[in-house]
């Protein structure tokens, strides 16, 4: 029993690790949920298949690109920044299509309606991307090119690849970017307006379309960036990734505030903490009864708590709801 302990005791350092990068790209998934809510109080279940579109834009443009040569002797940093650029065009075009096409008509309908909508969504484009990887390539389950190799020491208790470091910190410059831009800019400001209450914003001349529309395109961008990330760290992707994973930045969405950007990051943080931990320590705690298998279970029985006990979330507040 004591060696038990002093292994997870020697571990630990390395699975908060593991979880912290988990956590960001949990965080920045999460932020497109919460901005969403936050103007049109619907869930957007599409969100998650957006990420897993950037996640199949960016292998499909690393994949072509050394396919052509292109990568040998690029420079890993631009390679991922060019990456980054087509996935974020391309997923920000299809979040606000989306938007257009499925939400926009539905605008004035009940709310179950939309949702119902973007669940049809969500399993669209999970098919069409099966269907043109499985057309292109004879297969869909694809391996992206690794831009990045090797470990960074983080003294002698633990260390990160170098992958999950370019995560990090690009997960954190997007919340910190996205922060800023929420909080400074005027476009900020029309967000917030439009959040609060829609009606009176359009009367101060704000165009609520155009707030909406331009809500679609960064939070999707940021999820499709995410993707990308996502890809490059965990090496193997399919078209399906995107529905666990997506459910899980809701919960942590709904963990931290459903609606509120600080609740967003946090709740993803504390969400993979939570879910790395319980993947590593789980079977040795439970003598071998439930092993890393049912870290998934574990996740979404904290939503199920904070839902019981704190519906609101760790920042957000209770609030009626807007008529």
């Amino acid at each position: 029993m004591r060696d038990g302990k002093s292994m997870m005791l020697n571990i630990l350092p390395q699975v908060l690790v593991d979880g912290l990068i988990l956590g960001f790209m949990y965080a920045v998934v999460a932020l497109g949920y919460t901005m969403v809510y936050g103007i049109l109080e619907f869930i957007n279940f599409a969100h998650g298949e957006i990420f897993m579109v950037g996640a199949f834009v960016g292998t499909e443009v690393l994949l072509i690109s050394d396919a052509l040569g292109a990568l040998e002797g690029m420079n890993p940093f631009v390679a991922l920044f060019l990456t980054l650029v087509i996935a974020m065009i391309f997923t920000g075009a299809l979040g606000v299509g989306i938007e257009r096409v499925a939400y926009r008509p539905l605008r004035g309908a009940p709310r179950l309606v939309p949702l119902i909508s973007a669940i049809g969504v969500s399993f669209l484009l999970q098919d069409l991307v099966r269907f043109t990887e499985a057309l292109a390539r004879n297969e869909f389950y694809l391996n992206t090119p690794t831009l990045f190799t090797g470990t960074i020491p983080l003294g002698s208790w633990a260390s990160i690849p170098t992958k999950g470091m370019v995560v990090i910190v690009l997960a954190i410059v997007m919340m910190v970017g996205l922060t800023l831009f929420i909080g400074k800019t005027k476009w900020g400001i029309a967000m917030r307006a439009v959040a609060q209450d829609q009606g009176t914003a359009s009367l101060m001349t704000i165009n609520v379309d155009k707030v909406i529309m331009l809500t679609f395109l960064i939070g999707s961008s940021l999820g499709g960036a995410t993707g990308v990330l996502f890809s490059q760290n965990y090496g193997t992707i399919d078209p399906y990734i995107g529905f666990i994973l997506g459910l899980k930045a809701f919960t942590a969405a709904v963990l931290g505030g459903i609606g509120n950007l600080r609740g967003a990051m946090v709740g993803g943080i504390l969400l993979g903490m939570l879910e790395s931990l319980s993947g590593a320590f789980m079977g040795p705690l439970t003598n071998g009864a439930f092993g890393a298998e049912y870290k998934d279970v574990f996740a979404f029985s904290i939503l199920i708590l904070v839902l019981l006990f704190k519906p609101e979330g760790l920042f957000g507040e209770a609030v009626k709801e807007k008529v």
